[in-house]
């Protein structure tokens, strides 16, 4: 096993938390009280991020589809944004970490936009980690309002406008934001459900069985040392 001061870290990280409802069934309580105990996880993966340098981490709070679920369990899950956004919002400006979600967010509640916009105006100067919270996302949709963002300058240009795959990238809702190049996936679950579809065509994955309420530097470690053992040649022979 490499010793700490040789490990690479990666630029971005992305992790979709997952396990939370298992996690709150195993203790005998309902699946919002695992997402509760999940945000000490989101904390702790914040503090390694920080104290590691690393510049990106991305978290996959909320998929569109999960606007399926019982709407008790969204609206604490609403809530809970609302509450971690207020607590978080000192020791992101004591950590000079930049919050900024990323999603559909004409289908989130008016406060939870609202609390969106004040923590990302209060961080905006921030220049250390950038924690990207993916909430009301996928990676389909991702896709199609950039296609449809694109035909909209066809329409205003009144001609065809030729894009290549990094014009198109300006579409799209993470443009600015480096392509992932670790993502981590808790639970035990190995897909991608339907998440940075275009943007993860080159990352390294990392599958744990880990719940997230459980998952700790430790295990934000072990991801990182997987990273490093990694070849990555994007297609190509060396």
């Amino acid at each position: 096993m490499k010793e700490d001061k040789e490990l690479q870290m990666p630029t971005h990280v992305t992790i979709i938390m997952d396990g939370n409802g298992r996690w709150a069934k195993k203790q005998g309580k309902v699946r919002l009280f695992g997402h509760n105990v999940g945000v000490e996880s989101v904390r702790a993966c914040c503090e390694y991020a920080v104290e590691h340098g690393i510049k990106y981490l991305s978290l996959f709070a909320f998929s569109e589809e999960n606007w399926g679920r019982p709407q008790a369990e969204i609206d604490g899950l609403m809530s809970l944004m609302v509450k971690s956004m207020v607590a978080e919002l000192p020791v992101f400006l004591k950590q000079n970490v930049k919050f900024r979600v990323i999603g559909n967010r004409t289908a989130l509640p008016a406060d939870v936009v609202e609390g969106i916009e004040k923590t990302e105006s209060a961080t905006a100067c921030n220049t250390g980690l950038n924690l990207i919270v993916m909430l009301s996302y996928s990676g389909k949709w991702d896709i199609l309002q950039a296609a449809k963002r694109y035909a909209e300058d066809m329409l205003d240009a009144g001609k065809r406008v030729d894009v290549d795959e990094r014009g198109f990238e300006k579409y799209l809702s993470t443009y600015g934001i480096p392509d992932p190049d670790l993502m981590i996936r808790t639970s035990g679950e190995q897909r991608l459900s339907n998440y940075m579809l275009w943007q993860c065509a080159y990352t390294e994955f990392y599958f744990t069985p880990v719940l997230w309420p459980d998952f700790r530097k430790v295990d934000f470690e072990l991801a990182i040392r997987s990273f490093n053992e990694r070849e990555r040649r994007y297609g190509k022979v060396e």
